[in-house]
């Protein structure tokens, strides 16, 4: 077959063409399926008005090439499409599948112009003869101009005129050809037609079609491959071999011996292609396009959300979502494919898909963002033990669950608000098993706050004034409470806010409702999400860096070029040195004596805090390295939500939940995975300063008038109370008998001071307790110097917990 290029077709020759079309368009209709009926009174005139009609140029149809979502390492997420296609270039088609796919669709192609007239005329005699359409008498060229303008249709409606079997649309047909044939040379527009046809199946383009049918690139293709799907653009679906493998060999061969029968291949490579199977159905590679059907479904759905919000991709999110299906995009995210192994086989060892309750993790990397890893038990899907909530994000996202309540993990905000605000490290509050709170105010942003009736209590035993380090080594809830009335809750709110917390049931970071103000706001409140509150602890493994949650790095379009993406989003939210003070509390969770001591492992220094809701609904491990951050939830998700104790996990049935016990497992073995091949790292070690607090000296008022005492301290810069009832002391009755926090360790001026009253009844008895300087309630950490805190390894003589 000659090839002749465009240099060498003359214009002259297609308009004579045309013109001679147009004189036979009522004939050639009518043999090429148009009755005879439907050209009544259509006069030269009418004609020759409805050629004026139409347009001079043809506008190629840009290629909906699928877009590509991966990982970190380049490894496939998902593919996203309207139409799995893979542009190539004619070169990089085998000559086989050139030669096959002109040998049946157009044999002539490279010798007419844009119509084939002697083509056309012997379809019109077959037609004919057959009474029927036995034969098209389209060219390649016609055909490709046929596809384009289906391709362009965007509705149903435009779809049908694309296609119609009207003498205008032919006619427009042909003269759109002509444009091609002027504009192309024939080897361009074989190419075009290559990459925009159907090959059934899902796979649109050649390059596609091998890949699929066979697992070859459209270079590799073998003479029984090519014939197959030449075979196919004729009728894609009826000769589709993975579904319809007779059909799809009878055609095949059809085009084997066309091939032979214009001597494009020899008597021998034909038998040999005959005897060929059409299909080897294990290496039919499957079409698995959407996030569905990529590995990290939940990830995956996520980003691409986060994609449809973006303007750059069109003005609304139906123009969004159809660009990122269409314009052969190459996005890069930031899972890590290891670090979502080990989150993985975490929920693999810990959770079942039948369980009644739920799990899921988190990971993300301090200082960047970068989300490395998101998983949970409920696999996706709309099947029984299936689900197409994400148990990790938003409800604004389509798909999110929108968190749960979160329990003491609000207790980090409420230790870095007191940091900030310059309570010492070792501050002491009398801090009993319960408390009455009822009708006690609490300063919120815009005012007070209070609860009516409010009795709140401990789930663990502690000593009966604690530190801020011993409280968080045991949750102690009334230390909390009673530290967040001191600090007050709007600092708490603020540093939440500023570190992503916002309630994820409402919205998004930009339109949801922030965190209730209210007296119990230290012990859990709204509901946050395990990526919400990952992303959160990271910024205290970052020293106070926090940065939004980043799942997209780069994007890349058809030709390679990067289309502008925002990078990391970090910033100081708290200052280095009050996240230093907060690494060191929760790094003291994670040690002996703490909550959190069964789940440390390794060398590196990590911290953490257990969380659990009212009636253990939800339980929470929320811990971090400097080099990642992880939260895990287990969680009732089935409305009405129920206490977990009873529910099954893991398979087993549940006879406690705590967020160590429960949820700390899960953070356990997802953290030693993820944190495998990372150095060991270490935290900062707060300042002195910090570690003693900005504290203020308090003025000696035992044994004072206690409304004397209390205006004493009221002009020192303190905040007073008075604790109903007495306590037993040796100072007279109705006196001073001591205050909290003491007077030897000072408090943060403008911090509240408790007075608590004597009652005698241990006057005159024999004084048997240390020098005040040296007394200490049992369990309380010996600090000797006050410059040396009980877990700051600087001070090897402190007699406290070493910091490792």
């Amino acid at each position: 077959m000659r090839v002749r290029e465009k240099d060498d077709r003359g214009v002259v020759q297609s308009v004579v063409l045309f013109l001679g079309v147009s004189v036979l368009s009522g004939a050639l209709a009518a043999g090429l399926a148009i009755p005879f009926a439907g050209l009544a009174g259509f006069t030269t005139e009418k004609t020759s008005d409805t050629l004026q009609d139409l347009p001079q140029q043809f506008d190629e149809v840009p290629l909906k090439q699928k877009s590509t979502i991966l990982a970190a390492d380049g490894s496939l997420i998902a593919t996203l499409a309207e139409q799995n296609r893979v542009p190539v270039k004619l070169s990089q088609v085998a000559p086989i599948m050139q030669k096959a796919i002109v040998a049946i669709e157009d044999d002539r192609f490279y010798e007419h112009g844009a119509l084939d007239l002697k083509g056309t005329l012997r379809a019109l005699l077959q037609n004919k003869s057959s009474g029927g359409i036995q034969q098209g008498g389209s060219s390649i060229t016609q055909q490709y101009v046929k596809v384009s303008l289906v391709e362009k249709a965007k509705t149903p409606e435009e779809v049908a005129e694309a296609t119609a079997d009207t003498y205008q649309r032919k006619v427009a047909e042909l003269r759109y050809a002509i444009a091609v044939e002027k504009e192309y040379s024939k080897n361009e527009i074989l190419e075009k037609y290559l990459n925009l046809a159907n090959f059934g199946d899902g796979a649109w383009g050649i390059q596609a079609a091998a890949q699929h049918y066979f697992s070859v690139n459209a270079s590799q293709l073998t003479l029984p491959q090519a014939a197959l799907l030449a075979g196919l653009v004729k009728n894609p679906t009826g000769y589709d071999p993975t579904n319809n493998p007779t059909r799809a060999k009878e055609r095949r061969d059809v085009v084997i011996k066309r091939m032979l029968e214009l001597k494009v291949i020899s008597a021998t490579q034909a038998n040999s292609a005959l005897k060929t199977p059409v299909i080897d159905f294990a290496k039919v590679r499957p079409n698995k396009l959407g996030c569905a059907n990529g590995p990290y479904p939940f990830y995956c759905e996520y980003v691409v959300s986060q994609l449809e919000d973006n303007p750059a991709f069109g003005k609304t999110k139906t123009d969004r979502a159809n660009f990122l299906k269409t314009a052969g995009l190459t996005v890069r995210t930031s899972l890590d494919p290891k670090i979502q192994k080990a989150a993985q086989h975490s929920i693999d060892v810990h959770s079942k898909a039948t369980d009644s309750a739920i799990a899921a993790i988190t990971i993300v990397e301090p200082g960047t963002g970068l989300v490395k890893a998101m998983v949970q038990s409920k696999p996706y899907g709309g099947k029984k033990n299936q689900t197409s909530y994400n148990y990790n994000v938003e409800k604004s996202y389509p798909g999110g669950y929108g968190g749960f309540q979160n329990g003491s993990t609000m207790k980090a905000f409420t230790i870095a608000a007191a940091i900030q605000k310059g309570f010492p490290l070792n501050y002491k509050i009398n801090a009993p098993n319960q408390i009455d709170l009822s009708g006690k105010k609490f300063s919120t942003c815009n005012g007070t706050t209070s609860d009516p009736d409010y009795t709140p209590s401990n789930s663990t035993q502690n000593v009966p004034e604690p530190t801020m380090i011993q409280a968080a080594q045991k949750s102690t809830n009334t230390y909390f409470l009673l530290l967040s009335q001191q600090t007050g809750l709007c600092p708490i709110a603020k540093i939440a806010a500023s570190l992503g917390m916002y309630d994820a049931q409402t919205g998004d970071a930009q339109t949801a409702r922030p965190l209730d103000q209210v007296v119990s706001m230290t012990l859990g409140v709204g509901y946050v999400t395990p990526l919400q509150l990952s992303s959160a602890y990271a910024a205290f493994a970052a020293r106070g860096m926090y940065c939004t949650p980043w799942l997209v790095t780069t994007i890349k379009n058809a030709a390679g070029k990067s289309i502008a993406t925002r990078g990391a989003d970090c910033k100081q939210a708290l200052a280095p040195e009050v996240a230093d003070g907060v690494n060191a509390v929760l790094h003291q969770v994670m040690q002996k004596g703490g909550t959190g001591a069964k789940l440390n492992f390794g060398k590196s220094d990590l911290a953490g805090k257990t969380g659990t809701i009212t009636e253990n609904k939800a339980v929470w491990y929320a811990g971090y390295s400097t080099k990642l951050a992880a939260a895990s939830v287990v969680a009732d998700a089935s409305l009405p939500y129920r206490n977990l104790i009873g529910q099954t996990l893991g398979g087993k049935k549940m006879y406690d939940a705590s967020g160590s016990g429960t949820a700390g497992p899960l953070w356990q073995t997802a953290m030693q995975g993820a944190l495998q091949g990372y150095p060991t790292t270490r935290f900062t070690a707060p300042s002195d300063t910090i570690s003693r607090g900005n504290v203020k000296d308090l003025p000696f008022v035992n044994g004072m008038n206690p409304d004397d005492a209390a205006n004493k301290l009221r002009q020192a810069g303190f905040d007073v109370e008075i604790a109903p009832g007495t306590v037993n002391s040796e100072e007279t009755a109705g006196t001073v008998a001591y205050t909290s926090p003491r007077q030897r360790d000072g408090a943060p001026e403008g911090s509240k001071v408790t007075i608590f009253v004597s009652n005698g009844s241990q006057q005159n008895q024999p004084n048997t307790t240390k020098p005040p300087n040296t007394t200490k309630p049992p369990g309380t950490p010996t600090t000797i110097n006050p410059n040396c805190p009980p877990w700051n390894p600087k001070y090897p003589n402190c007699g406290g917990r070493g910091h490792g």
